[in-house]
């Protein structure tokens, strides 16, 4: 599943930010605006997916969306649920393909601005120059 989440995270970079990226595993302790998208297979298996973007990393989603160079803390936090919803449901819709990997989703949350200290399954994190997403995802 995470490996889906992450091909769409690539796509996300590729198609709407446009810029290179680098793929690693390393999660730093940087301040992140932190979202979660719950999520259910076909089994009836939960697991919460965690969106986590550096301020500079919702700000470059912030300027590509809303054309905004100096966004509020409110709207980082808009641009990473809007992003977390944006990379699941397109998860979603690649996961569709293999019926065994479909899975239904609910609204993101946010959770917090701070650093990403929750535990996970498994991890990867996006690098666009020196802002980063992390992904993570943890069954319930």
């Amino acid at each position: 599943m995470l490996n889906t989440i992450i091909e769409a995270s690539k796509n996300f970079c590729i198609h709407q930010i446009r810029l290179p990226y680098e793929l690693h595993d390393n999660v730093t302790q940087m301040r992140t605006v932190i979202a979660y998208i719950d999520i259910e297979d076909i089994n009836g298996t939960k697991h919460r997916v965690y969106i986590g973007a550096t301020p500079s990393f919702a700000q470059r989603i912030s300027t590509l969306l809303l054309e905004e160079d100096e966004s509020d803390e409110e709207t980082l936090i808009d641009m990473t649920l809007e992003t977390a919803n944006l990379i699941i449901g397109s998860a979603k819709v690649l996961a569709s393909q293999n019926t065994s990997e479909s899975y239904n989703m609910s609204t993101p949350h946010f959770e917090k601005i701070d650093i990403f200290d929750f535990k996970y399954d498994r991890v990867k994190v996006l690098k666009i120059e020196d802002d980063e997403m992390i992904i993570a995802i943890k069954e319930l």
